[in-house]
């Protein structure tokens, strides 16, 4: 949320909430100004929690969009499908994407795998 990626991805969601709800696009785009302000000041302090819980806020936000007009579903996969998605694969690559983890294990052997922080204490 610090980089062009940032940018480019706010644009193209702004853009499209201008086409969908025009008379919300302004208030769209200083929510999402405000929600980068706020996620980088978690961030800065390590707090995961304020950073989920503004993820949850918007994931809640397009829902509600969704419930009251379900004709945006496809418009909104495409969105992220074929503007946003290419921009994270694209962009500095912090906290963006995803990952396939695959792993094997047999006999006596473990396997530990994580996304994140992962802590091990064995005796």
């Amino acid at each position: 949320m610090t980089t062009e990626t940032w940018q480019q991805a706010r644009t193209a969601l702004v853009a499209w909430w201008r086409r969908i709800r025009p008379q919300q696009a302004s208030r769209v785009d200083a929510a999402l100004v405000e929600c980068r302000n706020r996620v980088q000041t978690a961030r800065r302090a390590g707090d995961e929690n304020a950073e989920s819980q503004l993820v949850a806020a918007w994931r809640s936000r397009l829902n509600a969009l969704l419930r009251d007009d379900p004709s945006l579903v496809d418009e909104l996969r495409r969105l992220i499908d074929e503007e946003i998605t290419p921009l994270l694969r694209h962009g500095d690559g912090s906290r963006t994407g995803s990952h396939e983890f695959r792993a094997e294990a047999s006999g006596h052997g473990r396997v530990f795998q994580a996304g994140h922080d992962q802590h091990i204490h064995e005796s």
